[in-house]
């Protein structure tokens, strides 16, 4: 059963959604610069182009590590797409947790950092430093605005934290709010998204950790970070809205929410300029993680 849940929920599913989240982001993109902007298709037609390219690996590289990062990559956002679809569905049933869920959240970056030394190359190693100290600027305070929920539902269970929304979201809380701010922009950095995209900055280093990645493998890391534009606001509903509800007009709620998530971190994508890692770090560890102080304290104090 569990094979299952990762087939048709964990990669299908999530890479599907994925990729049509990829292609709004895009058109709303295209529409901002007065572009047509691409067809519905055309996320799917890159994968499957890269897919059959040729895999050119570096005379410089770690054979190994290079090939195998973006394998640890999607396995990571495999497993907690899984996780969060199973406790949105069977939320009586024990799959991880919140502890689980942030661990697993971690490993794309990771894998990034690991693609990017392996290769080899100067940008590439250059763009894995800047994606190492990008993480850890942000975890810290995402780590925080995460635990309001946590604090607000007393339990680490998601099963838990999405039945204690049943009578009223957190996002509707004083605490609530505070910490969604902080978990959106945390996002933003995850996914590198502009002004974050320190790491893959290419008018600076040529495409950053990825500068060597051809073929498959630079299809799986596309792959993995067009499903991380699903999971990451998915991860965000479940802490703070409740998770999906499929039901009568809580379909409608579901839907403006995710929209309205996706639609907030394509506006920052479009209305600021690129920062510089320093500039990111200063931003997170001050006044993002000030935020999410003050929101836990209000957690804990019932606010």
């Amino acid at each position: 059963m569990t094979f299952i849940y990762l087939v048709f929920l964990g990669f299908t599913a999530t890479a599907f959604l994925g990729l049509v989240t990829s292609w709004i982001d895009r058109k709303v993109t295209a529409r901002v610069q007065y572009r047509v902007g691409p067809p519905f298709l055309q996320p799917f037609y890159d994968i499957v182009k890269l897919l059959g390219k040729e895999t050119v690996i570096p005379a410089g590289a770690s054979k190994g590590t290079f090939l195998i990062a973006p394998a640890i990559g999607i396995a990571g956002v495999i497993t907690v797409s899984t996780l969060l679809w199973v406790n949105q569905f069977f939320s009586e049933s024990f799959m991880g947790d919140w502890i689980v869920a942030m661990y697993l959240l971690t490993i794309p970056s990771l894998s990034i950092i690991l693609g990017g030394f392996a290769s080899g190359n100067p940008y590439a190693s250059l763009g894995a430093s800047r994606e190492m100290k990008l993480v850890i600027a942000y975890e810290f305070p995402f780590i925080l605005a995460a635990l309001v929920p946590v604090i607000s539902a007393h339990s680490i269970r998601l099963g838990d934290i999405i039945t204690a929304q049943s009578e009223g979201v957190f996002a509707g809380s004083i605490s609530g709010v505070l910490a969604l701010i902080v978990a959106v922009l945390c996002v933003q950095a995850k996914l590198a998204l502009v002004p974050f995209d320190i790491p893959e900055a290419e008018t600076e280093i040529a495409e950053g950790p990825l500068v060597e990645y051809s073929g498959p493998g630079l299809a799986i890391f596309r792959l993995m970070k067009n499903m991380l534009m699903f999971v990451l606001p998915f991860f965000l509903i479940t802490l703070f809205f409740g998770g999906f509800r499929f039901s009568g007009i809580n379909i409608l709620w579901t839907v403006l929410e995710y929209v309205g998530i996706v639609a907030i971190i394509t506006v920052i994508r479009n209305t600021n300029p690129r920062v510089r890692i320093d500039q990111a770090m200063r931003f997170f560890w001050g006044p993002m993680a000030l935020l999410a102080v003050i929101a836990v304290i209000l957690a804990l104090k019932g606010f």
